[in-house]
């Protein structure tokens, strides 16, 4: 199913049940949801579970709603086993504090998604073969790093615009620019601005700055 923007007032509801689900392993009950948002009527959890489902961000069936599989991804994460002081020593205290989840290392996680790289284009940033690269559904500013589509090929560049169309810029001097001149006809297709990448060494928020190993 393909997923449509939230509304702030939807996209709040799902980072509720998100982090509910992180916190305490079960998901809220109707009440819980209605006195979270002060709602009159339970009637109004219903409205924004049924948006949810048709938006494509929750699955329904006999047993109920339930999350995506990218969604149980975003709930599941790290566990913060404690607090450590930044300043004096002081005792350790060990306590269950939650989850890191991906939604928080990436928050607008519901408009991001991966593509496996093929080629060496663009390794002196360290994106190579065989890794991830993580797109957020968004425009692609002059001078960063984006995926196109044009003539049916796609390809990971730092993307400049100019009056005349686009000059894609490889991360390897093996590799020469590509221009881009679509005639009045050719669409070039936009599929989304990098924020990251993956591969074995960790989860990369931008190149070269490993979040996670």
């Amino acid at each position: 199913m393909s997923r449509r923007h939230l509304t702030s007032k939807q996209q709040a509801f799902l980072t509720y049940i998100r982090d509910y689900v992180s916190d305490q392993g079960v998901w809220p009950t109707y009440r819980e949801m209605s006195e979270h948002f002060d709602f009159r009527s339970p009637n109004s959890v219903t409205q924004n579970l049924q948006a949810l489902n048709r938006k494509g961000f929750l699955l329904h069936d006999e047993e109920g709603y339930r999350f995506r599989e990218e969604e149980i991804q975003a709930v599941s994460g790290i566990p913060i086993r404690g607090v450590i002081t930044a300043g004096r020593l002081q005792e350790a205290i060990e306590e269950d504090l939650g989850m890191i989840s991906l939604s928080m290392l990436f928050p607008q996680l519901d408009r991001i998604f991966a593509l496996r790289v093929s080629g060496m284009s663009m390794q002196e940033i360290e994106i190579a073969d065989g890794d991830y690269v993580l797109l957020m559904d968004d425009d692609i500013p002059n001078g960063e790093i984006g995926a196109i589509l044009y003539n049916g090929e796609t390809s990971l560049k730092r993307i400049f615009y100019d009056e005349y169309g686009l000059r894609l810029e490889p991360a390897n001097s093996d590799f020469s620019d590509i221009q881009i001149r679509p005639d009045v006809f050719e669409e070039v297709r936009v599929l989304g601005r990098y924020v990251g990448h993956v591969n074995s060494s960790g989860i990369f928020s931008q190149v070269g700055r490993a979040v996670a190993t």
